[in-house]
């Protein structure tokens, strides 16, 4: 539960991180100055990642994966979440362009969290994960 959670959360704070930068870079267009493409480029990132992170949230328990594996597609979406736009805006904003070849380590660590859930999902019993039809009727609004 609490993993779900986290995921959850880690997405919403995300969005709110991203909305308040999106603002920022409003503030500067309605300024007559252009937005740094670093700026551009971590809103983005952490805009997508924020939204997989929320899906992700219903998607763990939904395919029924426990335990360490659990543990481990939680922490390493986390860290790929924040890490990814962090060192865009850390390395090119902030002028840290030491952090930038841990770019590396945030996309591996995003890319294992998906292949934990492509194996869950290759090898859960269909009948465990309820992947037969759904009672619920589409909406008509």
């Amino acid at each position: 539960m609490y993993m779900t959670k986290a995921l959850k959360g880690s997405g919403f704070l995300g969005l709110a991180t991203m909305m308040a930068v999106g603002l920022h870079q409003f503030t500067l267009l309605a300024g007559g100055q252009g937005v740094p493409g670093w700026m551009i480029g971590g809103h983005a990132h952490l805009g997508v990642l924020s939204i997989l992170a929320i899906v992700m949230g219903f998607a763990v328990p939904a395919i029924g994966v426990t335990g360490n594996l659990r543990t481990a597609v939680t922490a390493l979406f986390i860290a790929g979440q924040w890490g990814i736009p962090g060192i865009v805006w850390l390395g090119e904003g902030a002028g840290l362009t030491f952090l930038m070849p841990t770019g590396f380590l945030w996309g591996i660590a995003l890319i294992v969290s998906m292949l934990i859930m492509f194996y869950k999902t290759m090898t859960q019993d269909t009948d465990v994960t309820g992947g037969g039809p759904s009672p619920a009727a589409p909406a008509d609004d």
